[in-house]
C-alpha cells in the first residue's frame, strides 16, 4: 500500500490540474475547459469539499480527454505487461456452484447463482453469514501469478450480489460483517501487499449492478445508490491504491432492473480521474463502448485483428465457469492457454485469465498447474519476449500456422504449425522491409530467409523445440524513418452551430485532435454542449513511406479530406462510431488535412487516429501537424 503521501500527492494533482485550468482560462478564457464556477472558486471548492462530496468537473467548456491511452506514461504498464489474472471471488463462493431447492433438486451456476437459481434474499444472506475463506493465501495467490508470467491481479472486490469482499465502512453486507471470516483480517489488504511484494500490480472488479441494494432498481432512488457507490470506490481508491479499475453489470437488463446510462458513466469516470488520475479505467465504466473507458473488454473470445480506436484486453476462464463449481472440471490445456496469450499480443491486446477460489480461498489445483505450465514456457529459451512489451507484427499479416508479434526491431513468429522438412513458413508482407537475422529460441539451427512472391519464405532446418509453440526471432530493417516533426497543431475554428456557418466563434492552434466533451462539455466555455461545429485545418506530416489508415472515432459527424480528397465521410448524424480510410503518405511531406466534426444534441466526441505496418495505432500527434 502507498503512503499518505502518495494519495495526498494524487489529491494534490487534481487539485493541480484545476488550478492549470484556471490559469490558462486567465491567459485564454474563451479556449479552455472551465469549469462552471469562477477558476478561483472552482479551487477552492476543490480544497474544502471532500472528493465524495465535490460533482465532476461539467459544462460548457469541459474535455474529459486527458491523454491518449495509447501513448500515454499512466497506461505504459498496461500495454507492456500483456498478461493479467482474473479473480472471481465472492459469497457465491461458499455454495462452489450448487444449491439445493427446496423440492430436493439441484440447481447449478457460479457468480450468477443467487439470480440463476432464484435463491430467496433471505436465504441467500443466511448462506453468506457461513462464508469463512480461512485458507485464503494471498502469498499462494501471487506465487501462481508470478509462476505464470503474470503481471497484473484483479480481483472482484464486489460482484453483481453486492458483497463486499473488503471491510467497507458503507454497509454491513460484506466479509467482515456478514461472514465467519476472521474479522482482522482483510483479503485485499493481504493481495495488496504481497502484490507489491513481488512487483505486480493489483487492480480491482466493481459491479455497477447491485441485486442487493434496494434502492438500486428504482430510478428515483438510484441516486441514493450512487452515492454509496462511490463511498465504496472511494475507499478501494484511497485503502488499497489499485492501479486498475475492473467495471461490470453496465448493461440494460432486468431481475432487477439495471438504470444505468451513458451519462451516469460519464460522471463516474471523471469522478475517479478526479481522485486518482493514474487509474486505468475499463469501458464498462459507461456502456462497454470505444468512447468509454481506457480499454474495451472482449469476453471469452480473441478478436481477430487489433481493435481500432482503444487499448483492449480479452478476460477468459481456465474452465467453463468465473466462480469456483466443483462440477465443473473441463479445463483448457496449457498449450490452448499459451496460443491465447500468443493470439491476443499479436494483435496488440492483453488476456487476462481467472481462476475461482473455492469456499475456504483456495485456488483449484489444475488452475495452479496450467498456469505454471505457461510460465514454464514463457520462460523457456526468452520465449516471454513473443508477449511482454510486444505488440501487432504489423509488418507481416498473420499466418495461417500461428501469430507474429513485434517488439522494437524484432518480429516474433510463434509457429504452432511446425513445417515439413525443407518446407518454409510463408510471411506475407504488408510493407517493405528486409530481414537481417533470424533464429529459432533454443536451438542453434540454421534458420534461412528469402524474398518469395508477396513476402518472404522463413525456412527452418530442425525440428519445433516445442508442442506448444516454437518461436522464430527475426531482427528487421523496417526502412528509413523522418525525425520527429516540429508541429504544434492544426487551425482550429469553432462554430456556434452544427452547420460551420458563419464566422468562426473562436480561432486557434489545437494540439491534436483527441476529445471527449461527452455529454455535457464543450470545446470552450463559450460555446454551448449542444449545436457546435469545429474545423480544423493544416498539414499532417508522416515519419514513414506507407499506406496509412486513417480511423475516427466520433459523434455526431466527421469528416476528413487528405490533399484535397474526401476520404471519411461520416456526416450523417451517429451515435460513437469508427470510420476508416486507406490514404499513402509520403516520409517528410507535408500533406494538406482538413477535418469537420459537428455536434447536435447527446454526447460529443472526435478523435483522429493514424496507424500503419509502421506504425503503431495513436492520435496523431502535435509533433506531425502544422497550423497554416
Amino acid at each position: 500500500m502507498r503512503t499518505q503521501f502518495s494519495r495526498t500527492r494524487r489529491r494534490v494533482a487534481g487539485i493541480a490540474l484545476l488550478l492549470a485550468s484556471a490559469l490558462a482560462a486567465t491567459a485564454v478564457p474563451a479556449a479552455v475547459a472551465a469549469p462552471t464556477e469562477p477558476p478561483a472558486a472552482a479551487a477552492t471548492t476543490a480544497t474544502t469539499a471532500t472528493t465524495a462530496e465535490r460533482p465532476a468537473p461539467t459544462g460548457p467548456g469541459t474535455d474529459h480527454a486527458t491523454d491518449d491511452p495509447f501513448t500515454a506514461d499512466r497506461t505504459n504498464w498496461f500495454r507492456q505487461d500483456r498478461f493479467g489474472m482474473f479473480i472471481h471471488f465472492g459469497a457465491y463462493s461458499n455454495l462452489e456452484g450448487e444449491y439445493k431447492k427446496a423440492d430436493g433438486s439441484v440447481c447449478r451456476d457460479a457468480e450468477w447463482i443467487q439470480r440463476q437459481c432464484d435463491i430467496p434474499k433471505a436465504e441467500y444472506e443466511k448462506q453468506a453469514a457461513t462464508f469463512n475463506p480461512a485458507d485464503f493465501d494471498a502469498k499462494a495467490v501471487v506465487k501462481a501469478a508470478k509462476d505464470a508470467g503474470m503481471r497484473y491481479i484483479v480481483i472482484t472486490s464486489k460482484h453483481h450480489e453486492g458483497y463486499a469482499m473488503w471491510p467497507t465502512k458503507v454497509n454491513d453486507w460484506n466479509l467482515r460483517d456478514h461472514s465467519s471470516f476472521d474479522k482482522k483480517r482483510d483479503i485485499l489488504a493481504e493481495l495488496k501487499k504481497a502484490s507489491d511484494d513481488a512487483g505486480i500490480k493489483l487492480g480491482f472488479y466493481y459491479s455497477i449492478w447491485d441485486w442487493h441494494d434496494p434502492d438500486f432498481p428504482d430510478p428515483a432512488t438510484f441516486p441514493k445508490y450512487e452515492k454509496r457507490m462511490r463511498a465504496q470506490l472511494k475507499e478501494l481508491v484511497d485503502n488499497y491504491d489499485p492501479a486498475l479499475l475492473w467495471f461490470d453489470g453496465e448493461w440494460d437488463t432486468d431481475k432487477p432492473n439495471n438504470p444505468w446510462t451513458a451519462k451516469d458513466g460519464e460522471k463516474l469516470e471523471a469522478y475517479l480521474r478526479d481522485l486518482d488520475p493514474d487509474l486505468v479505467i475499463n469501458n464498462r465504466v459507461g456502456k462497454r463502448r470505444v468512447v468509454d473507458g481506457d480499454y474495451g473488454t472482449p469476453e471469452q473470445e480473441i478478436p481477430g485483428a487489433p481493435v481500432d480506436g482503444q487499448l483492449w484486453e480479452s478476460c477468459m476462464t481456465l474452465n467453463g465457469h468465473w466462480g469456483f463449481a466443483r462440477y465443473d472440471t473441463n479445463w483448457k490445456s496449457s498449450s490452448t492457454l499459451v496460443r491465447n496469450l500468443l493470439s491476443t499480443t499479436s494483435r496488440s491486446g492483453n488476456y487476462l485469465l481467472n481462476v475461482g477460489p473455492d469456499a475456504r480461498g483456495r485456488v483449484p489445483q489444475p488452475s495452479v498447474d496450467r498456469l505454471k505450465q505457461m510460465g514454464d514456457w514463457l520462460r523457456t529459451s526468452g520465449q516471454g519476449e513473443a508477449v511482454f512489451g510486444a505488440r501487432y507484427g504489423g509488418l507481416v499479416e498473420e499466418p495461417s500456422w500461428g501469430s507474429v508479434s513485434r517488439k522494437g526491431d524484432k518480429l516474433y513468429a510463434a509457429v504452432t504449425q511446425w513445417p515439413a522438412s525443407g518446407a518454409a513458413l510463408h510471411l506475407k508482407a504488408r510493407t517493405d522491409f528486409r530481414v537481417t537475422s533470424a533464429r529459432v529460441l533454443g536451438s542453434d539451427q540454421k534458420v534461412t530467409v528469402t524474398k518469395s512472391g508477396d513476402g518472404i519464405d522463413v525456412k527452418p532446418s530442425g525440428a519445433a523445440t516445442n508442442d506448444t509453440a516454437t518461436v522464430i526471432e527475426l531482427k528487421v530493417d523496417p526502412g528509413p524513418t523522418a525525425r520527429p516533426g516540429k508541429g504544434k497543431g492544426l487551425k482550429q475554428e469553432i462554430f456556434d452551430n452544427a452547420d460551420l456557418s458563419g464566422t468562426p466563434k473562436i480561432t486557434r492552434t489545437d494540439a491534436t485532435l483527441n476529445h471527449a466533451w461527452k455529454y455535457e462539455g464543450s470545446p470552450a466555455a463559450s460555446i454551448p454542449s449542444d449545436q457546435f461545429g469545429i474545423r480544423w485545418t493544416g498539414t499532417l506530416e508522416p515519419r514513414r513511406s506507407e499506406t496509412y489508415t486513417l480511423t475516427t472515432v466520433s459523434d455526431d459527424m466527421a469528416r476528413v479530406w487528405i490533399d484535397g480528397k474526401l476520404v471519411i465521410d461520416s456526416w450523417t448524424p451517429h451515435e460513437p462510431k469508427i470510420d476508416k480510410a486507406q490514404v499513402a503518405l509520403t516520409a517528410g511531406k507535408r500533406h494538406s488535412v482538413k477535418v469537420e466534426y459537428a455536434e447536435q444534441t447527446g454526447e460529443a466526441h472526435m478523435k483522429l487516429l493514424w496507424s500503419s505496418p509502421g506504425q503503431e495505432q495513436q492520435v496523431v500527434p502535435a509533433t506531425q501537424l502544422y497550423a497554416r
